[in-house]
């Protein structure tokens, strides 16, 4: 067992207090929800349980409700997080409940999604206020019957005092409770004591979703409220000249027309702030029909802008300006660009050895250049947002990734205390990173501002595929330099993109070869970008993965074996001492596969290929075999091996993992966005090509290595290496190397 401290630098993360109908309501700094509860249960629940947030309440009948402060976007978040105070608090887990809150910064620390963070983050808080609600019950019995505290139990929720044969449960003891001051330090479980955390709990909602019930964003209705549509410019690099709404402003069930600015000029912009288009026109009104036939009609007339620049603040800590160039942008241009820049100057991020004099002495250098274009999100639920924006007031409601940083954004755009702004959150159909950029939040509040009632936002398929915000286009070339005695002596990576580069300098291979330089370069575009699933990750991975396996084959070595030397001079012997990925876990992930999938004795007839790759703080490799059939792929299996520490709900682990195995195929086989003269190309799924049912693998085995070690990322992990995976085995279906995504392309030449 570990003990652990209720307070932190002077601040107290607990306190407890008596609920007006009964019980004990334990206050604790930040965690997330459980349970949804019935019908029945609500009406059951005493009505104080719903006019608090934050809290971990425990009512005299024994229910146990969970305040929800962590966004729930299909993480299931919401089941797995209050397991882990569940686990603590020892209840029987039937006898818990939970309630979404909403924002508010002074209860809870993090009200985000993003960085697959939520239970690596919440570990020890939410541990801490299970097993602090425990001690202080433990104690309200211990002076009830008069006995040592170290003489009582729990088991399920019940209090017992084996010598004198007395026990009772939470809800009997929670009003005495209430009184009690939380202690200094508490004392955790051991993990062999777990009875909850580790085994697999159903999805709290799933009954609600598969039904219907309205948890989404767009399921918001308030009476009176209005419809809203936004028009942007057709083009990136064109901005907003003059609207003719004379003809719009008469159609039926139209109220108003008119333009508005998402940010002022003088605004200092954080990282989220990004928004495409500055200024749009708002069309106002009664239902969603009204307004798209009015979107069809409206008359505006956009005209190319000049070059500017844009300062923002990345996440709080530094500032930084982007050149946002001039012109209509054109895909085959964005290619000769990235090209040309990669041949210039770029800027070293690592460099060990002497890499120059390593590529002059080898007798066989191997050169690789990889791509991928720009990805549209393409979340399920379409962006939407309720406002109801009045006088000095603003009650906001919708799916949101990070709703701290857009209350702030709202706040200040609005000219409305902080304060006096209220930000319910939904349940997210789909986020990606796409819902981390509010600015379709903060547009809907500006069109209620002005139209002092409350309003619904909801952009189109169209508005959203073609509003930026995408997963840029990246380009990476990787040098490997080999010896007369067949040794790797020397590696070489430059790799940019769009704004951003998808380089992490000081992951693996870095610190497995004593001659290594890692260079970084970007370009500079108006095409908007932003996080997408396992930012970078997702390309570096597959660059990484395919070009280690053509390396493999090079020096006539299997590919697993191959990457198992690397990790072993990484272990023995590293290079560096920057290295962020620990190799004994990495080496884990890739023999756990090897084993799973029998690679050593692949099945008649199927084309298999491996990859694995560290983000996120957890590890992931994956067995991925195929069949052509008519030139075309047909995904048998994927073989997942993962390491994200301790497992908190197995279920919700292999969905995770799952999902983004079927999400990375998609986008590898088939994800691409391409503009000509600023217009994108595609603007809905009849053009932009999403994995189907039918191309899914047909099994995924998911196991998970079994430590003790503490939560780490699962959202993203298992995302990044089936791209790898899958090249690779397309390699051996077809005897061609594939560098540029999507592959379908490629496949579907040479097949």
């Amino acid at each position: 067992m570990s003990i652990i401290k209720t307070s932190h630098n002077r601040r107290s993360f607990l306190k407890t207090s008596a609920l007006a109908g009964g019980g004990l309501m334990l206050n604790f700094c930040w965690f997330a929800s459980c349970q949804s509860p019935s019908e029945k249960e609500v009406l059951n629940a005493p009505k104080e349980w719903f006019d608090f947030n934050g809290y971990l309440k425990i009512a005299e009948n024994g229910q146990v409700t969970i305040m929800s402060p962590n966004p729930e976007g299909g993480q299931n978040v919401k089941t797995s997080m209050p397991m882990i105070v569940a686990e603590e608090l020892d209840v029987d887990w039937k006898n818990v409940i939970v309630e979404q809150a909403p924002l508010n910064t002074e209860l809870y620390q993090r009200q985000f999604i993003g960085g697959s963070n939520a239970i690596r983050n919440g570990w020890k808080g939410l541990r801490m206020a299970g097993a602090s609600a425990r001690q202080i019950l433990r104690q309200a019995s211990a002076e009830t019957w008069g006995v040592p505290i170290e003489e009582i139990t729990t088991e399920a929720g019940v209090l017992k005092h084996l010598k004198s044969g007395q026990s009772a449960g939470y809800g009997e003891m929670a009003n005495a409770a209430a009184n009690i001051s939380v202690p200094e330090e508490v004392q955790l479980k051991n993990s062999n004591d777990f009875k909850i955390i580790g085994t697999s709990r159903k999805n709290v909602d799933g009954q609600k979703i598969i039904t219907g019930k309205p948890l989404f964003g767009i399921d918001t209705y308030k009476e009176g409220m209005l419809t809203a549509m936004i028009v942007h410019p057709p083009a990136f690099g064109m901005k907003l000249k003059s609207v003719d709404d004379a003809v719009v402003k008469s159609m039926p069930g139209i109220r108003e027309v008119f333009t508005i600015k998402v940010l002022d000029d003088d605004f200092e912009r954080q990282h989220f702030d990004t928004t495409t288009f500055l200024e749009v026109v708002a069309i106002v009104g009664d239902s969603t029909w009204q307004v798209m036939q009015a979107k069809k009609a409206i008359q505006i007339q956009w005209e190319n802008f000049s070059p500017y620049e844009e300062e923002r603040t990345f996440w709080g800590r530094k500032k930084q300006t982007l050149t946002i160039p001039a012109g209509l942008e054109n895909s085959n241009t964005h290619h000769a660009n990235m090209i040309e820049r990669a041949a210039q100057k770029a800027t070293v991020l690592r460099r060990d050895g002497n890499p120059e004099v390593a590529f002059k002495k080898a007798t066989k250098v191997i050169e690789r250049t990889y791509t991928a274009p720009y990805l549209a999100h393409n979340c399920m639920e379409p962006m939407n947002f309720f406002a109801d924006v009045s006088n000095d007031k603003a009650v906001l409601i919708g799916g949101l990734q990070k709703a701290e940083l857009t209350e702030q954004t709202v706040s200040a755009r609005l000219g409305i205390p902080i304060e006096n702004i209220e930000i319910q959150m939904t349940r997210l159909g789909g986020g990606y990173g796409r819902r981390s950029y509010a600015h379709w939040a903060l547009e809907a509040a500006l069109i209620s501002q002005k139209m002092n009632t409350p309003v619904k936002l909801v952009y189109t398929r169209e508005d959203d595929m073609t509003g930026g915000i995408y997963r840029p286009a990246y380009q990476a070339t990787y040098r490997a330099a080999i010896d007369e005695n067949n040794n790797l002596i020397g590696l070489h990576i430059n790799a940019g993109g769009n704004l951003e580069s998808p380089l992490y300098a000081n992951r693996f291979p870095a610190g497995t070869v004593e001659n290594y330089l890692a260079e970084s370069w970007t370009i500079n575009s108006n095409i908007t970008i932003g996080s997408f699933r396992a930012p970078r990750s997702n390309f570096m991975a597959c660059a990484e993965q395919s070009f280690l396996d053509e390396v493999a084959e090079a020096m006539g070595k299997d590919p697993i074996d191959f990457r198992l030397e690397l990790i072993e001079q990484a272990k023995k012997n590293p290079v560096g001492e920057k290295n962020d990925y620990n190799a004994d876990r990495l080496a884990g992930v890739l023999k756990l596969v090897r084993e799973k999938s029998n690679w050593d004795n692949p099945p008649v007839d199927i084309h298999r290929g491996v990859s694995v790759y560290f983000c996120h703080h957890s590890y992931s490799a994956q067995v991925l075999d195929l069949k052509m059939k008519n030139g075309n792929p047909v995904i048998e299996s994927v073989c997942c091996a993962v390491d994200c520490g301790m497992v908190v709900n197995p279920d919700a682990a292999r969905n995770l993992a799952e999902g983004a195995i079927v999400d990375g195929i998609g986008n590898a086989l088939f994800g691409e966005l391409t503009f000509k003269n600023g217009v994108p190309e595609k603007n809905n799924f009849d053009q932009y090509r999403m994995v189907r049912m039918s191309e899914a693998p047909k099994k995924i085995d998911v196991h998970f290595v079994e430590n003790n070690i503490d939560p780490t990322g699962l959202g993203e992990p298992t995302f990044p290496p089936v791209f790898g995976a899958l090249a690779n085995a397309l390699y051996q279906a077809t005897g061609e190397r594939l560098y540029d995504q999507p592959f379908i392309k490629k496949i579907n030449v040479t097949g």
